[in-house]
């Protein structure tokens, strides 16, 4: 099997991982509901997870990592906490559906800072013309689609000159991009744990700046006799009994980003883009994405002339390689670049893909083709 479905999750992770997964199911009981040892020891791993991800991404206090299912929940509070119906929201034009439904289930009034693919001054250009006329501004580090890395810092101070609030969606640059929290300003950043952070499915992070409302209501551990949830951070917005087993699968995935470098991932997933499209992008009847810049991370997308993208996708597929087609849950993204009728075909790299994977991949839609 070749794996490049790695913007959907990547599947294969550093083995201590799974390891520490099983042993928090051996020996760990639940944080907060007791002295005794293995709730203990859950406690103190659920807070070495948050101590390690407020270092990696530069915030103050380990109290404002929130642990989510997701990235979509993540969202979810964020506009939860911030959006009324009827408000003004900016949005890029090329962000996800775990941003633009929960938007719409709000009822705000979305606005879109459109620009073509890869052009980073004409996104800029674009927030800096509807930033007036917005409350709120929703915006992608990475489109999960063409890996087209937007100007987020730029965007971020557009926002803070102008004070209107700001939620990061870091999907598919927490683990491969720099995600600094204290450089941003940002009122949220959303990110899951199953992607760049190598933690497994069910895992994910929200980086809370201050107020906030809860998205569920329950038990916290703590001021059980007070009847609403607390109003101080994690416990405002962590109802319930904690996903321990897949914390401690997120502790090591991040200790494994630390430990590599965010760097030379970022590098090594963007020499396979390259060599990739080195060899494909002189194949006859093949529509590459791609933009030969540091605006592109380790995604591509194509679609080719005479063979639809289930087709490309399924062939693939039958030789074990996995690559994700479609819509990618981005109808913005698509409609942004001309591909909302065709979908496109996506290949997304990790640390442990090779160049061996790359060439075979590459030679088998050759011959295809």
């Amino acid at each position: 099997m070749i794996y490049l479905d790695n913007a959907a999750t990547t599947m294969i992770k550093p083995l201590a991982v799974s390891r520490a997964m099983l042993n928090a199911m051996q020996t760990m009981a639940s944080p907060g509901r007791g002295a005794h040892e293995p709730a203990m020891r859950a406690a103190k791993t659920v807070f070495d997870c948050r101590r390690e991800a407020a270092e990696l991404f530069n915030v103050p206090e380990p109290e404002q990592i929130v642990f989510t299912m997701n990235a979509t929940h993540s969202l979810n509070i964020a506009i939860n906490s911030l959006v009324r119906p009827g408000m003004k929201v900016l949005v890029s034009g090329y962000e996800h559906n775990s941003v633009t439904r929960p938007l719409a289930e709000r009822e705000a009034e979305i606005h879109v800072a459109a620009s073509s693919v890869f052009d980073s001054e004409g996104m800029l250009a674009a927030f800096e013309k509807e930033l007036p006329n917005a409350e709120l501004a929703v915006c992608t580090h990475v489109s999960n689609v063409f890996g087209f890395i937007l100007p987020i810092y730029d965007i971020a101070r557009l926002c803070r000159e102008r004070g209107v609030p700001l939620i990061v969606d870091a999907s598919q640059s927490a683990g491969a991009l720099d995600v600094d929290y204290g450089r941003l300003g940002a009122d949220f950043i959303a990110m899951p744990g199953h992607k760049g952070l190598f933690g497994p499915q069910g895992t994910g992070i929200l980086i809370c700046s201050g107020a906030c409302k809860p998205l569920l209501s329950g038990g916290s551990g703590t001021d059980s006799i007070v009847q609403h949830m607390p109003d101080y951070l994690p416990d405002r917005l962590e109802a319930g009994t904690h996903n321990v087993c897949g914390i401690a699968g997120l502790l090591e995935g991040i200790r494994f980003v630390r430990q590599k470098g965010i760097k030379e991932i970022f590098d090594h997933e963007s020499g396979l883009l390259r060599r990739m499209v080195g060899q494909l992008q002189q194949v006859r009847g093949l529509e590459l994405f791609t933009e030969n810049c540091r605006a592109q991370s380790g995604v591509l997308s194509l679609r080719a002339e005479k063979l639809n993208c289930e087709d490309l996708a399924s062939a693939l597929s039958d030789r074990g390689i996995c690559v994700r087609t479609g819509l990618h849950c981005s109808p913005y993204a698509h409609r942004s670049a001309g591909t909302l009728e065709s979908g496109t075909v996506r290949f997304s790299f990790s640390p442990f893909n090779t160049q061996e994977e790359v060439d075979i991949c590459c030679q088998f839609i050759k011959d295809l083709l």
